[in-house]
């Protein structure tokens, strides 16, 4: 996969460099290409932003540089068109769902703003003739779009074949598809059994695949129930087994009899 970034703190992307994402793009896997925004400033102050029109507080970054800027990068490569990316606070959430979908491109462009954000009319330009999305990775606003560029790559980076040890470890996931639903991951132990006066349960030490399974659900439900139970509201209901529906009703979720798996 390529993964070109435009963005006006290149420096910021050093993190790409280490651990998993280091190694896939040592390997081959993960081809990333910073570009400095401020390359395409013709001025003696190198000047990416200007007062936005209708007034308002801040400065938003000018279309000229944004646009030199992806047209050079496209021009790269004129057999292939990347997906553009452009991490807003406004945008569609980032989830593992979208990261996965991300992961079957074979070149992404990612723009990260800074101040206001970008001048529209750059994403209308492209979004005419390329796809063009724009994503949030939470709901609040950070100094610029650099670190969420930097948890997108990472989370897309991990999901490419030969990027992680153990491949099962993606479909284990909390939110991938198919892993229990949409359940976050419940605690997880390794050696010593005890540490500090703390016991790994006991299931776990048993050797009992069908009461490990069973325990890694109940907790993965008390922790959902817990940390977002708005997802319990997204279950599929023909998922769940009477085991699951007194669990659910123990902790505080009731569910309907009906639709229920025995």
């Amino acid at each position: 996969m390529r993964v070109d970034i435009i963005s006006i703190f290149p420096e910021y992307f050093a993190p790409l460099d280490v651990s998993l994402i280091g190694k896939a793009r040592e390997r081959g896997i993960l081809d990333v290409r910073l570009h400095q925004l401020r390359d395409w400033t013709y001025d003696v102050h190198r000047t990416v932003d200007d007062t936005p029109y209708g007034g308002g507080p801040g400065m938003v970054m000018k279309p000229e540089p944004w646009g030199e800027a992806i047209d050079e990068v496209l021009a790269a490569d004129p057999a292939a068109t990347p997906r553009i990316i452009v991490p807003t606070p406004s945008g569609t959430p980032f989830t593992q769902r979208l990261a996965m979908e991300y992961a079957e491109e074979p070149w992404l462009l990612f723009t990260p703003a800074r101040y206001e954000g970008i001048d529209s009319r750059v994403m209308a330009e492209y979004g005419a003739r390329l796809r063009v999305d724009e994503v949030s990775i939470g709901d609040y606003v950070l100094a610029g779009g650099e670190a969420a560029v930097l948890v997108m790559v990472e989370a897309i980076g991990r999901l490419l074949p030969g990027v992680l040890g153990n491949a099962c470890s993606v479909a284990d996931d909390s939110f991938a598809p198919g892993s229990m639903e949409n359940l976050l991951e419940g605690p997880v132990y390794t050696k010593p059994p005890r540490w500090r006066g703390h016991e790994v349960p006991e299931v776990l030490l048993s050797g009992h695949h069908g009461k490990v399974a069973r325990w890694r659900r109940d907790e993965a439900l008390r922790r959902t129930a817990k940390n977002r139970p708005e997802l319990l509201a997204t279950l599929d209901l023909q998922n769940l087994d009477k085991h699951d529906r007194r669990l659910l009703e123990e902790i505080g979720f009731p569910v309907g009899r009906e639709n229920m798996a025995d």
